[in-house]
């Protein structure tokens, strides 16, 4: 009897800790493994990043969704930022690399750009004088209250998430060449 019952606790135990492990394993391995479970929304690589619906420059509404099937950097920055500013010639430079590549899943490669300024003008100035010149930059004008910066859990700016085109996060704080690295991964060909 002792045996039955030590052995019924044995095989528990491994049910909990195999059901423990699997459901505690990134997303992208589960999807990797072919199994169908539901996405955590999140900002950990693996979640599927969280919705943006902010407006633009002329006050349309752009929602981050609308760009699936397509690999996105999600990058939080401001005019007022010294090193956002150092950094936007690597995002332009990333930009107009992969804007041109065929990649392996995706449509292509899109940047998501989230303002934290406080005044249209200034951000408006920014983004031609860095020659940003995708079309997909957004902000409430709310400084570090900015709906999205804080959904993303941004504490600090430069920040950029890579998601991929499914809408899971791929990469955190990509910056300079790791940028350029982490994209590489997913890119088939140069046009």
């Amino acid at each position: 009897m002792k045996k039955i019952i030590l052995g019924f606790g044995m095989l528990l135990m491994m049910v909990v800790i195999s059901s423990f492990t699997f459901f505690n394993t990134p997303t992208i391995a589960r999807k990797a493994a072919g199994l169908h479970l539901p996405v955590t929304i999140g900002t950990n690589i693996g979640d599927e990043a969280p919705e943006i619906e902010m407006t633009d420059i002329d006050g349309k509404v752009i929602k981050l969704s609308s760009l699936r099937g397509k690999m996105v950097l999600i990058d939080f920055w401001a005019s007022w930022c010294g090193p956002c500013r150092r950094e936007n010639p690597n995002v332009v430079s990333a930009y107009n690399k992969y804007s041109k590549a065929k990649f392996k899943t995706a449509k292509g490669f899109e940047v998501f750009s989230v303002s934290l300024d406080k005044t249209k003008e200034s951000w408006q100035k920014a983004i031609t004088a860095d020659g940003l010149v995708w079309k997909y930059h957004v902000s409430d004008l709310k400084f570090w209250e900015n709906a999205a910066a804080r959904k993303y859990g941004v504490k600090s700016i430069p920040m950029s998430f890579l998601i991929d085109e499914n809408g899971i996060i791929v990469g955190k704080s990509l910056r300079g060449l790791a940028l350029h690295t982490k994209l590489d991964e997913y890119v088939k060909s140069f046009k």
